[in-house]
C-alpha cells in the first residue's frame, strides 16, 4: 500500500509554529500537528470511480467492473468481469484490493475482452478465455492486490492465487458482521439474495469432469454484497447481483448509514430498474447511484436509450442516478454526491 503523504494542514500547522528544532514543545506541537492531518484526511478529498467497460464512453451489455480510488490513493477494482483486457489492461494501472461479490464468469472472469473497447457495445469481443484461474485472480498476481472476499470464498482465492504464481495470504477474509481495514479502507460484506454456483472450468481434474457430465456446479457459499467505508468518510454500497433483502434497511442503512450505492439493475438474474428502484428509494436512501448490471446496451454516444432498464431505473430513483460510462471518471464527496464527471 502507498505511504502516508504529509496533508496541507500538516505543513501549514508546522510552518506557523516557526520551530525546527527537537524538544519537549515541538513533540507535543508535531502530535496537534498529526491530529489536525488526521482530521482533515478524514474529511476531505474526493472518492473517484472510474467504470472499465466494454466502449469507451458507453455504458454496455455486460459492463461490471469499477474501480475506486480512495483519496488517500488505494485503488480497488470491483467485479472485474469480463470487460477488462486482462492484467495488461492499459486503464487499470495500480490495483491495491479486489474484490469479487460472487464467482459466475460475469463477475469473476471466465473470459475477457482481448482488448479495451473490442467488439461492440451490443456485442462485446471476449474472444480470451480466462479460466481455470480468472481474470481477478490474474489480475491480483500481477498488481500484487489482495483479493478480499466473504462466505467460503476466501479458501477458493487462496489456492488460486497460490496456483497462479501469488500469495495464498494475499486472499483476505471478511464475513458479514464485522469490518476490517485494507489500505486505509474500511470493508465488510453484506447479504445478497442470488446464487454463487462455480462453474467446472474453474476446476481441474476429475472433479471437474464429474460435474460437467452432471451438470452440476460447485458451492463456495453464499454471493455477498460490499459496504466500504473511505478515508474521507463517505460510505458506499456495493450490491453485487442481489433481490431485494431486509439487510438493505437494517445494515446498509441504519447501521452503515451509506450515503452512495452502486445498484444491479437488470432483471431476471437480479433485482429489475423497479425493484432496485424500491430498494435505493425505501431501504437505503443513498445521496446517489450508480447504475450496474443492466444488461444490456444502454447508451449510444453516452446517452441512455429510451426504452432500456437504465432508463426506466433513472425515471423511478427518487435520488440522482449516474451512468457508468466506460473510461469516464466521476469523483464523490463525504455525503455521496457527486462533485466531479456525473
Amino acid at each position: 500500500m502507498r505511504s502516508k503523504r504529509i496533508s496541507s494542514n500538516e505543513r501549514s500547522c508546522w510552518s506557523g509554529t516557526g520551530l525546527a528544532s527537537a524538544g519537549p514543545i515541538t513533540s507535543v506541537i508535531a502530535m496537534v500537528c498529526l491530529a489536525v492531518g488526521s482530521a482533515s484526511a478524514n474529511t476531505a478529498g474526493t472518492v473517484k470511480v472510474t467504470p472499465l467497460g466494454g466502449q469507451k464512453g458507453e455504458f454496455c451489455r455486460l459492463d461490471r467492473a469499477l474501480v475506486f480510488e480512495d483519496p488517500n490513493g488505494t485503488r480497488i477494482l470491483y467485479d472485474a468481469g469480463r470487460t477488462v483486457a486482462g492484467p495488461d489492461d492499459p486503464r487499470l494501472a495500480d490495483i491495491d484490493i479486489v474484490l469479487v461479490s460472487h464467482v459466475h464468469g460475469d463477475h469473476i472472469g471466465d473470459r475477457h475482452t482481448k482488448s479495451p473497447n473490442a467488439g461492440t457495445c451490443a456485442n462485446p469481443d471476449f474472444s480470451v478465455d480466462a479460466m481455470p484461474h480468472s481474470s481477478s485472480v490474474a489480475i491480483a498476481v500481477e498488481k500484487g492486490a489482495k483479493i478480499v472476499t466473504g462466505s467460503e470464498m476466501p479458501s477458493f482465492f487462496a489456492a488460486k492465487l497460490e496456483k497462479a504464481g501469488g500469495k495464498s495470504e494475499d486472499s483476505v477474509l471478511v464475513r458479514f458482521g464485522a469490518m476490517t481495514e485494507v489500505g486505509g479502507v474500511g470493508i465488510t460484506t453484506v447479504p445478497a439474495t442470488h446464487s454463487n454456483g462455480l462453474a467446472p472450468g474453474f476446476l481441474t481434474g476429475p472433479l471437474a469432469d464429474y460435474m460437467t457430465n452432471s451438470g452440476i456446479t460447485a458451492y463456495v457459499g453464499p454471493p455477498t454484497g460490499y459496504v466500504l467505508k473511505f478515508s474521507n468518510g463517505l460510505v458506499a454500497y456495493l450490491s453485487g447481483d442481489t433481490g431485494i433483502t431486509a439487510e438493505q434497511q437494517v445494515v446498509v442503512r441504519d447501521y452503515y448509514g451509506a450515503s452512495m450505492a452502486v445498484m444491479n439493475i437488470g432483471d431476471t438474474f437480479t433485482t429489475g430498474p423497479e425493484e432496485a428502484a424500491h430498494v435505493v428509494n425505501e431501504l437505503i436512501r443513498p445521496k446517489s447511484v450508480i447504475a450496474s448490471h443492466a444488461n444490456e446496451e444502454a447508451t449510444r454516444d453516452g446517452e441512455v436509450l429510451p426504452g432500456t432498464r437504465t432508463e426506466k431505473f433513472i425515471s423511478a430513483a427518487n435520488m440522482p442516478v449516474h451512468v457508468p460510462l466506460s473510461g469516464m471518471t466521476m469523483e464523490f464527496d463525504q455525503a455521496g454526491s457527486c462533485s466531479r464527471g456525473c
